[in-house]
C-alpha cells in the first residue's frame, strides 16, 4: 500500500474547493483524482479534518487458551451454527465478531 499524500496537498486541495472551486477542477489542479478530492472533502465534513486516517495496524485477535479448547471440541461435536458459536463464546466471556 502506497503512503497517503502530504498534509499540504490536501490542505490545498480542501481550501480551494471551500473557496468555490469544484472538486473536478481542484483534482485537476493539483494532480489528484476526482475521488481523492471528493473523499478528502467527506472526510472533512465527517471529521473536520483532512488527516489521513492510519494505515495499517489492526490485526484480528485469533482465539486462544481456553476458548480454543473449548471451540475446538465444541466444532468436533457438531451440529452448531456461526450465530450460536458466536453467542456461546459471548456466554463464556469472548467477543467474537464475524
Amino acid at each position: 500500500m502506497g503512503k497517503p499524500y502530504s498534509l499540504d496537498l490536501r490542505k490545498r486541495v480542501v481550501a480551494a474547493i471551500e473557496g468555490g472551486m469544484s472538486r473536478n477542477r481542484a483534482a485537476k489542479q493539483f494532480g489528484v483524482a476526482i475521488s481523492t478530492a471528493i473523499g478528502w472533502m467527506k472526510r472533512v465534513d465527517e471529521t473536520g479534518s483532512v488527516e489521513p486516517g492510519q494505515i495499517g495496524g489492526y490485526k484480528p485477535k485469533a482465539i486462544s487458551g481456553k476458548h480454543a479448547v473449548w471451540l475446538s471440541q465444541r466444532i468436533k461435536d457438531g451440529d452448531f451454527t456461526i450465530r450460536g458459536l458466536v453467542a456461546e463464546l459471548a456466554g463464556r466471556g469472548l467477543k467474537v465478531d464475524y
